[in-house]
């Protein structure tokens, strides 16, 4: 049986920088300083043809949504507005998070940027994003032996 040398202060060093780690991510910030509100869930799916990408983005009007597409990433910002209330009296709790977003999306592989196909629904953004041509002749020869 080995012995190990137990290091406490090497656990507080792994400590301190797991809690700096978790800090950083939950106060990131957009590139201008200014903190992100929220990263929109997104779930990506690949068919034959596309890629259909959706969203979740409730309570952000189509207006306020920039939708940028490369050959090879998506990437989407936008801001959720509060909206200004003015109680006299009583107490405002609210967990909804609001400000600016951004999230940047890499795809799996080229698409038509160009053909791109975008719907907003019930808080679902869905966009639709066309395989280059490239990628759907791609046949890979596998040699045996």
């Amino acid at each position: 049986m080995a012995l190990i040398r137990w290091q406490p202060f090497q656990e507080m060093e792994y400590l301190q920088r797991d809690m700096n780690r978790l800090f950083d991510r939950l106060t990131a910030t957009d590139g201008e300083g200014s903190r992100t509100a929220f990263v929109p869930p997104a779930e990506l799916q690949e068919t034959e043809d596309a890629i259909h990408l959706r969203l979740e983005v409730p309570g952000i009007t189509p207006q306020d949504l920039d939708i940028q597409v490369s050959a090879d990433a998506v990437s989407i910002s936008g801001e959720r507005k509060e909206e200004i209330k003015t109680e006299d009296k009583g107490m405002t709790r609210t967990e909804f998070r609001y400000g600016r977003f951004q999230r940047v999306i890499p795809l799996p592989f080229r698409v038509q940027n160009t053909n791109t196909q975008a719907d907003y629904k019930d808080g679902i953004l869905k966009l639709v994003l066309p395989k280059a041509e490239e990628e759907k002749n791609k046949v890979f020869k596998v040699n045996l032996g």
